[in-house]
């Protein structure tokens, strides 16, 4: 059998198409499958069409040895994962009194009447391994094709981390033997430096290094450097991991703020209680974007905020007319008048354009943020206004980011 076999994660819901929901399920069911030894190297989201889902099923048994489908078990007319399931591995559908029994109970324990549509997830592919859901609905089920299996679970976050740990993990485990192998991960976060950059800093001996793998994830002011081991027991994946941080830390130590969760500004706030620093914020158009996530912990370390609802407001607190300076501008005069004012040790403003939503790159007039101490001022402009989602994340992220990294740099005596 095989001891290190490769799952697909396939996710139905055209709701995820849409962009009405954000899928969470595939994340947690990767991390899941990496706990458990298995590598997963490819993730599909596919609406609630029953010959697409087919087709990325088939798609997946062709390169994967375990197939696990996410969502499409509901008892509705577009929910037809069974029926997919069953045409991908060629067979039919089968009805299973019993679980039809199961279902009438849990609606009998709502004190609801069960629909007659709820017969649909009575049926489940020929020869199919029921599981029953004590926790919601609709069954889940597994579907043996030679030696792979297709796993098909419901998409109600709740029910399928149920079903998963107390079903399918022991199942994959006796059969794949995957035994004590894991796959275990250690993310390093760094800021104050690019993606490119940093891909120099840390060489292709330990990039390209099989086990454990080390890999990059840029994000909005910050690169995600992620290292990745698998071993047969815990304790030697933790020592892998140690030997390549170890390493790692050698090379770039200095732009390293946290690991794993840690955010930010959680490390931001930690370095501005360390250097006994205040800092102060203005944001203009945004409302929040840095304040609030710094408000829970900074305490007397967030000298003050000020907010405007509008950069036009800002304007006029600075006495600077319209068209006489750019958004980039406005930002870096706000900081450093921010830095004066309130005696702080560091400033932070971001201001965005309230009537803009996504780009508006042609201009770099969307949004700006300005970080400024006694000794130097940084600032970045971006094309998309406050409209967009992006802005408040991406706006609040650099400011901090930048933030952190110019209080790391400052000389003790500032």
């Amino acid at each position: 059998m095989t001891q290190n076999p490769n799952a697909e994660i396939i996710t139905v819901g055209t709701e995820i198409l849409l962009g009405e929901i954000t899928d969470t399920n595939s994340v947690y069911l990767a991390r899941l499958m990496r706990d458990i030894g298995v590598n997963v190297f490819y993730m599909t989201s596919v609406g609630d069409n029953e010959q697409r889902i087919a087709d990325a099923i088939r798609i997946a048994l062709g390169r994967a040895q375990i197939v696990i489908t996410c969502g499409g078990l509901g008892p509705t007319v577009d929910d037809v994962t069974r029926q997919a399931v069953a045409a991908a591995t060629d067979r039919g559908l089968t009805f299973h009194q019993h679980l039809l029994d199961r279902i009438a109970e849990r609606f009998s324990g709502f004190r609801m009447q069960m629909s007659q549509n709820n017969r649909r997830q009575a049926y489940l592919p020929d020869d199919a391994l029921p599981i029953e859901n004590p926790v919601g609905t609709a069954p889940a089920f597994i579907v043996e094709h030679g030696d792979k299996v297709v796993i098909s679970v419901p998409g109600v976050p709740r029910e399928m981390k149920f079903l998963m740990i107390e079903h399918v993990v022991p199942y994959l485990r006796d059969r794949f033997q995957l035994g004590g192998k894991i796959i275990k991960a250690r993310v390093l976060r760094t800021a104050g430096i690019g993606e490119s950059a940093l891909d120099e800093l840390i060489g292709p001996e330990l990039l390209q290094g099989a086990n454990p793998t080390v890999g990059l994830a840029a994000h909005s002011g910050q690169v995600d450097v992620r290292i990745t081991a698998k071993a047969e027991s815990e304790v030697d994946a933790d020592r892998m991991i140690a030997e390549t941080e170890t390493a790692l830390r050698e090379r770039i130590g200095r732009y390293i703020f946290g690991v794993d969760g840690e955010t930010i500004e959680a490390s931001l706030i930690r370095l501005l209680h360390d250097r006994d620093a205040r800092v102060v914020v203005v944001e203009a158009g945004l409302d929040g974007a840095i304040s609030a996530r710094l408000e829970a912990g900074a305490g007397d370390r967030l000298a003050s905020i000020e907010r405007h609802a509008h950069p036009g407001a800002l304007r006029t607190r600075l006495n600077v007319t319209d068209g006489e300076v750019s958004l980039r501008q406005l930002a870096e005069r706000a900081a450093r008048q921010a830095l004066d004012d309130a005696g702080a040790d560091i400033a932070m403003a971001v201001v965005s354009r309230p009537e803009l939503a996504d780009d508006h790159a042609d201009t770099d007039e969307g949004s700006a943020i300005a970080v400024a101490t006694q000794h130097e001022t940084r600032s970045r402009a971006y094309g998309f206004g406050a409209q967009s989602e992006t802005a408040r994340q991406w706006s609040g992220t650099w400011a901090l980011s930048t933030a952190w990294c110019m209080l790391k740099e400052m000389p003790d005596g500032r």
